[in-house]
């Protein structure tokens, strides 16, 4: 089973105006979240009562601080907003490439919403213990919080897609089933989430391309008379 295949497949519906419109909604949602972090730190650093020189010393480095932070956590938080229109994102996918399939009949939406709501905080939990290695073991660290944020997106990214479709414990069995393809994804999708700009599209991209790995694991593992699923 090919991992770049779903991912180029995802790529090649960048131009879809639900892929643009959740695009632009995520950006603006991060820039809110982001200054509001800038802001946050400054103000702490404000409340020191420190000299002059060093309160502006401080905003200074608060400032900084705070940039690294944000990008370090750009992916839990991107993860978080993207599960907002996770639902959008998978329809458009299955609209352009599986016409065929019945409206999805899976988990309820508050077991989905709340499934959404765990994988953001666990990518944030699993990005902090990324953070701690990588202070600790720089080198090692950074390899070892790329092999955390693979798991954690392609885990909680197919588990979610596969939901749509079926009850959560036959989600949790089929991911069990198929566990190298869907980290492989992952892996390829946490590389990406380095690259600056590029990092922007992992929520997309992650979903779409957790759709199309679904469905070649169904194709390759159910009759094609009871492939829809």
């Amino acid at each position: 089973m090919n991992p770049f295949q779903p991912v180029a497949r995802a790529l090649s519906q960048t131009n879809d105006p639900v892929f643009i419109g959740v695009l632009w909604r995520s950006v603006a949602w991060s820039v809110a979240c982001f200054a509001a972090l800038h802001v946050l730190a400054i103000w702490g650093v404000h409340q020191l009562a420190l000299p002059a020189w060093a309160a502006w010393l401080g905003d200074i480095l608060g400032t900084v601080g705070a940039s690294l932070l944000a990008m370090w956590l750009f992916l839990p938080v991107a993860a978080a907003i993207g599960m907002l229109y996770f639902e959008r994102i998978s329809r458009a996918v299955e609209a352009r490439f599986y016409p065929h399939l019945p409206p999805p009949e899976g988990a309820s939406l508050s077991i989905q919403a709340w499934d959404g709501v765990v994988v953001a905080l666990k990518v944030l939990a699993l990005n902090v213990v990324a953070l701690v290695l990588a202070l600790l073991l720089p080198g090692i660290g950074w390899l070892l919080g790329w092999i955390i944020a693979a798991y954690a997106i392609g885990r909680g990214l197919f588990v979610a897609v596969a939901m749509r479709r079926m009850p959560r414990p036959v989600a949790e069995s089929v991911y069990g089933r198929n566990r190298s393809p869907v980290l492989a994804v992952g892996a390829i999708l946490a590389l990406a989430a380095y690259v600056p700009l590029v990092n922007l599209l992992i929520p997309i991209i992650g979903t779409a391309a957790m759709v199309h790995l679904m469905d070649q694991i169904i194709t390759e593992t159910v009759p094609p008379r009871a492939a829809a699923f």
